[in-house]
């Protein structure tokens, strides 16, 4: 919270937004409201819990956010920008240079070690292989993990794969980390521990995080809570 009260810039453009976004999907000739009408702005510097129950919209509404599907009415902006005019190209730079995604399934490739899972986006990126190597190691000590570099990730346990998950998420050095259930696969010991690993980051480096859980107890560690039911915001509490 420090962090975030020294930063804020109330003249700064949110870091999302979401106006009169919705999403229809078709199944032969039936029409699905996955999202109706969400307007919504999230700050730098801010942890935000979407909850809801199952098909409420979570995951539809993450995978705008993330920049992983469009809108069928309405508009998205990533730090501003109008993405509706990017191509699939353009999208896929900005997602790899300002987002890191954390899945509830881990998402490791099994044929390559802990550091090697974390290297792979900063590869991607074109980084040179002393560079990505050194923040490899660099992320693999934030987590806790630097003794387990060369493991593989069925070498790990549940919740040391989520700690690599994350590592990797922060290859890039991203503003936002989007978290789809992050503790969903986890033991209640192992999801309370990657919770506050996500917490940290958020005080101490300013990471802006949205996170989608179904689990009250864990949604508490953000500091506001928006609650979907049938593609709607129906409620929003701040902590």
């Amino acid at each position: 919270m420090l962090y975030q009260q020294k930063q804020k810039d109330d003249n700064m453009k949110p870091v999302v937004e979401l106006r009169q976004v919705s999403k229809i999907y078709k199944m032969d000739e039936v029409e699905v409201k996955a999202l109706d009408g969400i307007d919504m702005k999230v700050e730098k510097g801010d942890f935000v819990a979407i909850i809801g129950p199952s098909g409420s919209g979570k995951s539809t509404l993450l995978h705008m956010i993330g920049l992983l599907d469009r809108p069928t009415i309405g508009k998205v902006f990533l730090d501003g920008i109008d993405i509706s005019k990017f191509n699939d190209n353009e999208l896929a730079r900005l997602r790899g240079n300002k987002i890191g995604f954390v899945f509830q399934f881990f998402n490791l490739y099994p044929i390559l070690t802990a550091l090697e899972n974390i290297e792979l986006p900063m590869m991607i990126n074109e980084k040179n292989k002393t560079e990505r190597r050194k923040r490899a190691l660099e992320l693999l000590k934030i987590v806790g993990l630097e003794k387990r570099a060369e493991h593989l990730p069925s070498q790990l346990s549940g919740g040391e794969r989520q700690r690599v998950a994350i590592a990797r998420a922060l290859a890039n050095n991203p503003s936002l980390i989007l978290a789809d259930e992050p503790t969903g696969n986890l033991d209640s010991k192992a999801g309370k521990e990657i919770i506050e690993l996500l917490d940290k980051l958020q005080e101490e480096e300013g990471k802006t995080i949205i996170m989608v859980t179904h689990d009250v107890n864990i949604a508490k560690y953000a500091e506001r809570l928006i609650y979907l039911k049938d593609g709607k915001i129906i409620k929003e509490v701040r902590a």
